[in-house]
């Protein structure tokens, strides 16, 4: 009998105060409805249709974003109770895959930080094997590893000697460390690690006449003169073998694996999901450790202890056997004071998180999630493998090259129902709705300190564009036969699967974000009222509506640890979202579908540049380039300014027209509050990121042809 738990789990007694308020608003929503139903049939008009539609609309979204609070789940892991039965030799073996597509936008040094901080977990090193992906096939990329592989000697007995935490190199070194009397021998090593990598990358190949190792030789002469990212043979490199290579300690050293699928133009790449699966088959053959981490290159480990966490979860003798992954929420090292573009997204990781965990679990978020094997290999409802592939061999490295060709899941169920899911942008989010659907669980491990620390984008365009490729893939999943309205609702809890709604059909907040943007003005010019004046009996509702979800949500920030005004930045990127990468992605994935247009994935530059962080870190936006994303956000801005002022001076000239304009200079004026931002770009700065002059002068001219074709 256990004498302590391995973990615990407790509902969170706000959910009733949720409750209760989601039944209130409810009731609202009704009476708003209602009211604009009466005046569609007592003075029917373009206007009132489109207030309904926005109001609809957000009714949609406000319920399927409700759902997340209604039930949240709290739980709390004991690590240091795992010792109870279970030994280190009897820990389950653990494969870490680690994804990597392009070493120019993700530099190989930060790619190295994240493979060295895994490769120093406090975990039995002959049950650890990290594997990564390199995706562009870049010799670069491996000459990186080669590089890692040796300063890894030294690095993580050094970690493991003094318990370091921060088993990033790139992170401890930087953050003024206790000195030891290795640690300025370690660090001069770092540095030679990572001028020599940063030498090779700026030059853009490999001199192979300087190699005087007989094995690296043969690794890099696959790269042949037609070798290119888009078409090249399998390459898989042992780059640290466990019962061969030792640190300078004399201990035995985790598995390292450098692994590039094979590609050609005649086939699909399935992107991330398809990098993925080829992990799974290739570590099948290799270790086939009955559990494997999905990181991103850019997410280090920030807690050595992290597997012990998780196997709190998946030891637990009285776990849930259908308990498919554990999920650690996304944390990013590189916010600003005030998260200026809201990137840390609170609510989504932290309370969202845990909401679903009390539905039925939570989604997978594409890094930081512990999987088992046969999750993605079993149908629970069937209780059968549906990969037979044989793991043992006589020739390993053959059939291991053989399931990473580009042909090997012809005819196969891979990426249908094996492995991760294709036919999707964000086959993570998609993969955990699938697995959930079949009857698979989730739970969320969410410690103080963060498992993993990421990196965001620190400028405005690119967050736009990468929000605009999530978003179109949700649609993509959202608008198809596996939509969690109906395929998900039929095999889930209801309330997850309005969960998955809320994200799949965000992209759909742009309906009433431009609406509420451009019909309130459009009247306002024109002095014609179309919301209630102060002194109706209608007016208190559409108060209590607004103060009711903006309280609600500025509370949803604070009791998560947020501060007013991240909670603010927050709200005012979510406006900006709504009129550039919402209706973008929707515009995206109408064109896909129908045949016109071909959407790539294209990965998120890692690289920082020292003028943008420093005016990142200023919390100033970062616009800089041209883009229709930041056209469209302009035009908005300016209308707004535009008709706000035309309202004041409607108001005064006639004061007596203040309480029929109230609510629309209100939503005018609040527009043109959030947008100060934009104002400031375009007029008052003069550094490199500012505003482009053309994109201002375009919306400019934009709004001007409006007014004088409308009005």
């Amino acid at each position: 009998m256990l004498k302590a738990p391995f973990h615990t789990s407790k509902p969170s007694p706000t959910r009733w105060f949720y409750r209760i308020y989601t039944l209130v608003y409810t009731i609202a929503i009704f009476a708003l409805v209602y009211h604009h139903c009466c005046n569609l049939i007592h003075s029917p008009s373009f206007t009132t249709i489109f207030l309904l539609i926005a109001d609809l609309v957000l009714a949609f979204l406000w319920a399927t974003w409700q759902a997340f609070f209604l039930n949240p789940v709290f739980r709390q892991v004991f690590p240091e109770n795992l010792a109870q039965v279970a030994k280190e030799n009897e820990y389950p073996g653990l494969d870490l895959f680690i994804c990597t597509a392009d070493p120019f936008k993700e530099p190989p040094i930060g790619v190295v930080n994240t493979v060295l901080s895994v490769l120093a977990y406090d975990y039995p090193s002959e049950k650890l094997s990290i594997y990564l992906s390199d995706d562009g096939g870049s010799q670069l990329t491996l000459f990186a590893f080669m590089e890692a592989a040796k300063f890894a000697r030294h690095w993580l007995p050094y970690c493991k000697k003094y318990n370091l935490m921060d088993r990033s190199p790139e992170v401890y070194f930087g953050s003024n460390p206790s000195f030891f009397p290795e640690t300025s021998e370690i660090q001069e090593m770092y540095k030679n690690m990572r001028a020599t990598v940063k030498k090779v990358i700026d030059r853009g190949t490999i001199d192979l006449d300087q190699m005087n190792c007989d094995r690296t030789i043969k690794a890099f002469s696959k790269w042949t003169p037609g070798f290119t990212r888009h078409d090249h043979p399998a390459v898989i490199e042992i780059l640290l073998k466990n019962n061969v290579d030792k640190d300078v300690m004399g201990h035995y050293m985790p598995n390292l694996f450098y692994v590039s699928r094979e590609k050609n133009r005649g086939t699909p790449h399935h992107f991330k999901a398809g990098a993925l699966n080829t992990l799974i088959r290739v570590s099948g053959v290799m270790t086939n450790a009955p559990i494997f981490l999905s990181l991103d290159c850019d997410m280090y480990s920030n807690d050595p202890n992290t597997p012990l966490r998780m196997l709190c979860h998946f030891l637990d003798p009285n776990v849930d056997p259908k308990l498919a992954f554990v999920q650690f929420p996304q944390r990013f090292h590189n916010i600003n004071k005030n998260d200026t573009y809201g990137a840390e997204h609170v609510l989504e990781t932290r309370a969202c998180t845990v909401g679903m965990d009390g539905l039925g679990g939570t989604f997978f978020m594409g890094t930081g999630g512990f999987f088992r094997r046969k999750v993605l290999i079993e149908n629970p409802k069937e209780s059968q493998k549906i990969w037979n592939e044989p793991i043992q061999s006589k020739d390993v490295s053959t059939l291991a090259h053989h399931v990473a060709s580009c042909t090997y899941e012809d005819n196969t169920k891979w990426g249908q129902e094996i492995g991760f899911r294709y036919g999707t942008l964000v086959e993570d989010i998609y993969t955990s709705f699938r697995l959930q659907c079949l009857g698979w669980k989730s739970v969320t491990c969410n410690p103080t300190r963060a498992a993993f620390l990421g990196n965001m984008p620190i400028a405005l365009n690119d967050i736009l564009a990468q929000n605009n490729r999530w978003y179109m893939g949700m649609l993509q999943t959202g608008l198809s036969k596996f939509s969690p309205m109906t395929y998900g609702i039929k095999f889930m809890n209801p309330l997850q699967a309005l969960c998955y709604a809320h994200y799949h059909f965000r992209a759909f907040w742009s309906i009433p974000v431009i609406i509420y943007a451009l019909v309130p003005q459009f009247t306002l010019v024109n002095a014609s009222s179309i919301f209630p004046k102060v002194s109706d009996p209608w007016f208190p509702l559409y108060v209590f509506l607004f103060i009711g979800a903006y309280a609600k949500d500025f509370l949803d920030y604070v009791m998560n640890g947020s501060t007013f005004k991240r909670w603010w930045n927050r709200q005012r990127i979510w406006l900006i979202l709504g009129c550039s990468s919402y209706p973008f992605s929707i515009v995206d994935w109408l064109l896909t579908s129908l045949g016109m247009s071909t959407f790539e994935f294209n990965v998120t530059s890692k690289v920082s540049d020292s003028e943008i962080s420093k005016r990142y870190e200023e919390g100033v936006f970062e616009f800089g380039v041209e883009s229709p994303l930041l056209l469209s956000v302009n035009i908005v801005a300016v209308l707004n300014l535009f008709a706000f002022s035309i309202g004041i001076k409607h108001v005064l000239i006639n004061a007596g027209t203040f309480e029929e304009l109230f609510v629309q200079l209100f939503i005018t004026g609040f527009a043109v509050l959030n947008s100060w931002p934009l104002y400031e770009g375009m007029i008052l700065r003069s550094d490199k990121g500012k505003m482009p002059p053309k994109t201002t002068l375009k919306s400019v001219c934009v709004v001007l042809v409006i007014y004088l074709a409308f009005f």
